[in-house]
C-alpha cells in the first residue's frame, strides 16, 4: 500500500512538473518555479516518458515542442490536476467554509429582516465573502445568476432544494391620525369607504381575504396609489394616505412606535406567505451555502 501511495504522489507532482515545463517554455524556468535543478526536472521527464513508452517532448537547443502523445498527456495533466484542486477545495470548505456566496433577496425583507444578520453571520463565518444582490427581480438560480435565493410565497416545480426558513403574516393597518379623520373600520365592508393601498403587481381585480363566522371570503378594495413592495406601503399608511394590508415584518416598527395600528384583526383569516431559501442541492452542495441557509433557518424562524 506504501508503494502505491508514493507512486500516487510521484504521479501527482510529475503531472505538475510537466504543465509548468509546457507553461513555462524550458526546464531550467520550470525548475525555477518549483525550486528544482534543471538536471531534476530532465531526470523525471525522463521517467514519465520511460513509464509510457513514448516521447512526450521534442527538445533542440533553442526550444521544446510537444509530440502528439505530449498533446494528450497535457489535456490530461491540466484536467487532472484542476479536479484535484476543486476536490480538495470542497473537502477543505467542509471544515472552514469560505468563498464568494450570491444571495439574491427582496429588496424590502432583506432591508428589515436579512441586512440586521449579516454582521453577525460575517462574524462566524470570516472567510465566506457575502455577495448580496438586493432586487425584487426574481433570479434564475438554477442557470447560476445566484447560489442563493430567499423566496416569498408557493414555488413553482423545479429541481432546486427549498429549505422553508419561516412564514410572514399579513395585517391591516393605518396610522391614528387617519383613523381619527376618517373613523375605524368596524367590519370589512367599511373598507369601501376607504383609500386602500395596494399592490402593483397582481394580474386580477385586488381582493382582501377575510374570515367570518368560520366562512372566508374576498373583498374588493380601491385606492389611489399602488407600489410594488410592502416597505412602501407601510410608510405611506403611516403618514396617513389611507389602509394598506402587508406583511406583518414590513410594518412591526411602525407598529411598535405607535405610528401604525392593526385594524379589523378579528376578521383576518390567518393567512401566510411562506419563505424559502432556494439553491442547488445535492451532495457537492459547498459548504457555504449550507451554512449560510442553516444561519436563516435558525435566526427567521
Amino acid at each position: 500500500m506504501n508503494a502505491k501511495l508514493i507512486d500516487g504522489v510521484d504521479r501527482a507532482h510529475a503531472l505538475s512538473l510537466f504543465v509548468a515545463i509546457v507553461e513555462h517554455g524550458s526546464f531550467s524556468a520550470a525548475g525555477r518555479s518549483l525550486d528544482l535543478s534543471p538536471s531534476a526536472v530532465a531526470r523525471a521527464i525522463d521517467r514519465i516518458e520511460a513509464r509510457l513508452g513514448v516521447r512526450l517532448l521534442l527538445r533542440s537547443t533553442r526550444a521544446l515542442s510537444l509530440t502528439v502523445e505530449g498533446q494528450a498527456y497535457l489535456q490530461a495533466a491540466r484536467r487532472i490536476l484542476a479536479d484535484l484542486d476543486d476536490t480538495e477545495q470542497q473537502i477543505a470548505d467542509q471544515g472552514a467554509p469560505r468563498g464568494r456566496l450570491r444571495v439574491s433577496a427582496a429588496m424590502a425583507h432583506s432591508r428589515l429582516r436579512l441586512v440586521p444578520l449579516l454582521g453577525e453571520f460575517a462574524a462566524l463565518y470570516p472567510h465566506i465573502l457575502v455577495d448580496l444582490a438586493l432586487t425584487d427581480t426574481l433570479a434564475d438560480v438554477a442557470a447560476g445568476q445566484a447560489d442563493v435565493a430567499i423566496r416569498f410565497g408557493p414555488l413553482p416545480d423545479s429541481g432546486l432544494t427549498a429549505r422553508k426558513l419561516g412564514e410572514n403574516r399579513r395585517i391591516i393597518v393605518a396610522s391614528p391620525d387617519y383613523l381619527a379623520r376618517h373613523g375605524v373600520p368596524e367590519i370589512p365592508e367599511d373598507l369601501h369607504r376607504h383609500n386602500c393601498l395596494n399592490f402593483n403587481f397582481r394580474r386580477i381585480e385586488p381582493t382582501w381575504p377575510f374570515r367570518r363566522d368560520g366562512r372566508d371570503y374576498a373583498l374588493s378594495v380601491k385606492g389611489n396609489i399602488e407600489a410594488n413592495n410592502g416597505e412602501t406601503l407601510g410608510q405611506l399608511a403611516a403618514i396617513g394616505v389611507g389602509v394598506t394590508r402587508v406583511g406583518a415584518f414590513s410594518v412591526a416598527e411602525e407598529i411598535a412606535e405607535g405610528r401604525l395600528t392593526p385594524i379589523l384583526e378579528e376578521f383576518n383569516p390567518g393567512d401566510v406567505e411562506p419563505l424559502h431559501a432556494v439553491f442547488v442541492g445535492g451532495a457537492s452542495t459547498p459548504a457555504r451555502i449550507r451554512a449560510f441557509v442553516d444561519f436563516l433557518a435558525a435566526r427567521l424562524r
